[in-house]
């Protein structure tokens, strides 16, 4: 009798096991991806942060379509061939859905990858046209294009700065490069001539070379289109030069990092960005759960957490999480979000941007 109890024990043990391991069948596996290391790294934490608490708030609530969300985090440093290497391994992984990733020459040449294994890719970040325009069924962002920042940097500064000297700078790279290249479009367009234009090598701790050159071509006007670390020793070195240059640039500044390297230099820097997230009253209880967290989430935190959102509410919308269906289903709709209501057009861009000013002051930066 005790060795038939025994072995029925044994037996409902195992099948304990079994049970126990079943909840892997009832999850469902997405990624985010970003600088986790290097340079841009504070930006990899803006998406990660967003990223878990979307998933943490979504499981609460039951998950997606009954199941819960696992997330998977890959860190590209920025570089599009670790970029390429995370997406094969959130392919391995049999991830249906990625926020992500950052720079937009990581998720470019990451998109290539996601398309051929039927991931559905939202990028929270990355401004570059080519990422849609080039992209195909599985491509969308929840931020605007570099073609419409570039559209209000370049009249603010054909208007603002008439009769002034303009330099423009880029750092060669898919956003730095693309996000110059449409201001100096639009301020042509304008007709405005910049006075001079030209490159810099992203990563070097000495732009004194540069900076000469804009102190001898008596510029007034700086734009700038590049990532944070990079703007700030430029700025800060123009400043220790002697140059009073109004400096400008494009969202890549959108970090606190930006004024810890600069220190007071900063003090003045003009930047487009987005209308705050934080301030809209869709993100007030979200918002509320960063901050008992003692997390700013400043830049694109919010952007990652309607990523996945955004995602979760067409996938329950679809009843499947069949990255096709969903992409279907994401353009077809129009989505609550922590951002306010989100459409995407057959390209999967959204369909309102509404790019402003933004100043720094003193540490911190607010609409002008």
């Amino acid at each position: 009798m005790f060795k038939r109890t025994l072995i029925a024990g044994v037996a409902a043990l195992a099948l304990a096991g079994v049970v126990a391991a079943a909840p892997a069948s009832a999850q469902i596996k997405i990624g985010t991806a970003g600088p986790m290391t290097g340079s841009n790294a504070s930006f990899g934490v803006q998406l990660k942060q967003g990223a878990e608490q979307a998933v943490a708030d979504i499981n609460a609530k039951g998950g997606v379509l009954g199941k819960q969300l696992v997330l998977s985090i890959g860190d590209d440093a920025c570089d599009p061939k670790q970029a390429v290497s995370v997406a094969n391994k959130f392919a391995a992984e049999k991830l249906v859905f990625v926020a992500g990733h950052f720079c937009s020459s990581s998720s470019i040449p990451a998109s290539k990858v996601y398309t051929e294994e039927g991931i559905l890719q939202m990028t929270p970040a990355s401004t570059n046209p080519k990422f849609t325009d080039e992209g195909s069924w599985n491509t969308f962002r929840d931020v605007g294009r570099d073609d419409q920042q570039g559209a209000v940097a370049g009249a603010y500064l054909a208007k603002e700065f008439k009769g002034r000297k303009i330099a423009i700078l880029h750092d060669n790279s898919a956003y730095g490069k693309g996000l110059a290249d449409e201001t100096k479009k639009n301020l042509n367009k304008a007709g405005v001539t910049e006075a001079l234009y030209s490159a810099y090598v992203p990563g070097e701790k000495d732009y004194s070379a540069i900076v000469s050159r804009l102190k001898q071509a008596g510029i007034d006007v700086i734009y700038i289109g590049g990532y944070h670390t990079e703007t700030a020793l430029i700025i800060k070195q123009a400043k220790e030069q002697g140059m009073n240059a109004t400096f400008m640039g494009g969202d890549a500044l959108v970090t606190t990092e930006f004024w810890q390297a600069t220190g007071p230099a900063g003090e003045g820097t003009i930047m487009t960005f987005p209308s705050d997230p934080r301030a809209r009253a869709t993100a007030k209880a979200v918002v509320a759960e960063f901050k008992a967290k003692n997390f700013d989430p400043e830049g694109y935190t919010l952007y990652a957490y309607a990523a996945i959102q955004i995602w979760a509410e067409a996938a329950t919308k679809a009843g499947t999480t069949d990255p096709h269906k969903v992409a279907d289903a994401l353009k077809a709709g129009t989505w609550d979000s922590v951002l306010g209501k989100i459409s995407y057009d057959k390209k999967g861009d959204v369909t309102v941007s509404d790019y402003v000013f933004y100043i720094w002051h003193n540490g911190n930066y607010a609409q002008m």
